[in-house]
């Protein structure tokens, strides 16, 4: 039959003083040791979940989920866009092309690769219009020597709406020569995304774009949006088996897996990394009662001759290093879960108060400390730390059990 009176006395175990100094520091650290470690890994999953979010939410959504692309220019885009439609899981397809170019200010020379676009239907391929001002498209149609350019690039080329750029685009001549291709733009518009598509992307008029393409190159290609884009390798292939001959697909995973598969594959390092502290801090609960059941030798021996059974000695120093855990736990998951709400915020202060940059999109794909916090991550953490701290008290409390009242009473 349950009797209680184990866990009362391994709660007043827990909170009464010491004998010796040593033991009570030594509870001390196994509590903020536990405290640390939950804190610590709810941070760095949330922090690695922002990422993940922000890859998924932003950098990819304004970057194709699939492309098809023409082997010749000589194509029927409308009958392969009929086609394309009737997937499923195709929500919009918008037409485009694409060159690399270098933009020209002055003295200053900027490499660019340049979207043709049409704005009335990139907005439903992409979110770039999200960080536009609302007229923006409205422009870039009206003007066909229009063109919107990434906050990043702008910068270095000291560039602002209404100002000119010279772009510069080689092209193969008739003769095989290579002959640069000249011409003068405005820019209509300036995104901030915050991400490394700040630093070389610039958008124009599809119509206006056609004349800087290689002689003998498909004029256009088609980008299609789908509803999970963690399903757009499949969908890509799906495509493929249904369009004819002469076209190619693409999905982002060839520009953007790597990346995607590093970030995953870093919240899983740095996660089992961060384990270990919560490991080293089951440890300590170790260490610490081992020294409790040491200083409790004779306290251990009288409830043994009152009749206390050794499953009862092993359930005291079970709650009381239980109770450890659990305070440590808790502790650690209520400022992780603080630090992790303000972090993002935090770091962009600090940024700002001492003028530094801790990302930057030139080297990272966010300029920016992204955290986003999952239940599932907070639970997991909790449980393992739970788990791993009520296994630690197995062998100090069977050590506790096998106390001899004899023995523990002769010296005292």
């Amino acid at each position: 039959m349950f009797s209680p009176y184990p866990i009362f006395i391994g709660i007043r175990y827990a909170g009464a003083k010491r004998r010796s100094q040593l033991v009570s520091f030594i509870s001390w650290v196994s509590m903020l040791g536990m405290t640390l470690g939950v804190a610590l890994l709810i941070v760095v999953l949330s922090v690695m979940n922002g990422f993940d979010r922000e890859m998924q939410t932003r950098i990819l959504g304004l970057v194709p989920h699939i492309t098809i692309a023409a082997y010749s220019d000589d194509q029927d885009w409308q009958t392969i866009n009929n086609t394309v439609l009737q997937h499923s899981e195709v929500e919009a397809t918008a037409p485009f092309t694409q060159f690399n170019g270098m933009l020209l200010k002055g003295t200053d020379v900027e490499s660019v690769a340049v979207y043709g676009i049409d704005p009335a239907q990139e907005k439903n391929v992409s979110i770039i219009h999200d960080y536009l001002e609302p007229d923006a498209f409205t422009d870039l149609e009206d003007n066909d020597r229009g063109i919107i350019l990434g906050a990043e690039l702008a910068k270095r080329l000291d560039v602002s709406k209404t100002d000119y750029v010279n772009m510069m685009v080689p092209l193969e001549n008739a003769q095989g020569r290579v002959a640069p291709r000249f011409a003068r733009f405005q820019v209509v518009a300036v995104f901030k995304t915050g991400t490394e598509i700040d630093q070389s992307l610039a958008l124009m008029p599809l119509s206006s774009s056609e004349q800087f393409l290689p002689a003998n190159t498909p004029a256009r290609g088609m980008r299609i949006s789908v509803g999970n884009l963690l399903d757009a390798p499949r969908i890509a292939w799906e495509l493929s088996q249904n369009i004819p001959y002469g076209y190619v697909t693409r999905d982002w995973t060839r520009n953007y897996g790597n990346l995607y598969s590093a970030i995953q594959l870093s919240k899983q390092l740095v996660g089992l990394m961060l384990l270990t502290i919560i490991a080293v801090a089951a440890f300590n609960v170790v260490s610490a009662l081992v020294m409790i059941v040491t200083d409790k030798r004779g306290d251990i021996a009288i409830l043994r001759t009152a009749g206390a059974s050794q499953r009862e000695i092993m359930a005291i120093f079970m709650t009381q290093g239980t109770l450890i855990a659990v305070v440590g736990t808790v502790l650690g998951t209520v400022i992780g879960i603080l630090l992790s709400l303000v972090v993002t915020d935090a770091v962009a202060l600090t940024e700002s108060l001492f003028g530094i940059q801790f990302l930057n999109s030139d080297v990272y794909p966010i300029d920016y400390l992204p955290s986003d916090i999952r239940v599932i991550d907070v639970l997991l953490v909790c449980g393992t730390a739970f788990v791993m701290s009520l296994l630690a008290t197995l062998y100090p409390a069977w050590r506790a059990s096998r106390v001899q009242p004899a023995e523990a009473l002769r010296y005292e």
